[in-house]
């Protein structure tokens, strides 16, 4: 038993003509949708110059930081090359004047005799690149190499 097509599917799309037209529109059409709506969204912008609250120094206040930091000037501050003793204050002795996470504590003969006899070229290396638990130069990157140099001789000096 044979079944006749009784009908011819068509397309709307007849000549090479038309699909060059639906598909330059197929690509238009969104692009110009898209461009008018940044339009719309973005048109009151520049209805905002006139508010007060979008004036340029409205607008520095707002984006100022919460708070500041302020130095007591009565305060001394580390002079530019601190000694030993300022940066071990500053730096060392909370872990050295305890000991913590096996750091030698600052006046321990015992602790600081093995560090002491690899000598002093050793400790420094170890002191600014960091060994063990012991971040690089104490954890302050922003010390010079002799100010750790200086610390270290310090702390060398309570157990000689």
């Amino acid at each position: 038993m044979s079944e006749k097509h009784t009908g011819e599917h068509s397309t709307p799309i007849k000549t090479p003509a038309q699909l060059i037209v639906v598909v330059v529109l197929a690509f238009v059409v969104p692009i110009a949708l898209i461009v008018m709506l940044t339009q719309l969204v973005t048109s009151g912008v520049d209805a905002g110059k006139s508010n007060p609250a979008m004036s340029a120094e409205a607008v520095a206040k707002r984006l100022q930081p919460v708070g500041t930091v302020a130095v007591e000037p009565n305060q001394p501050a580390l002079a530019a090359a601190p000694t030993g003793k300022a940066v071990y204050d500053a730096t060392c002795m909370a872990c050295h004047a305890a000991g913590v996470a096996g750091a030698p504590k600052t006046g321990d003969k015992a602790a600081w005799a093995p560090r002491l006899k690899s000598g002093m070229p050793v400790l420094y290396m170890s002191s600014m690149k960091g060994k063990n638990a012991m971040p690089p130069k104490g954890g302050n990157l922003a010390l010079g190499d002799a100010d750790v140099r200086a610390a270290v001789d310090y702390m060398v000096g309570l157990v000689r």
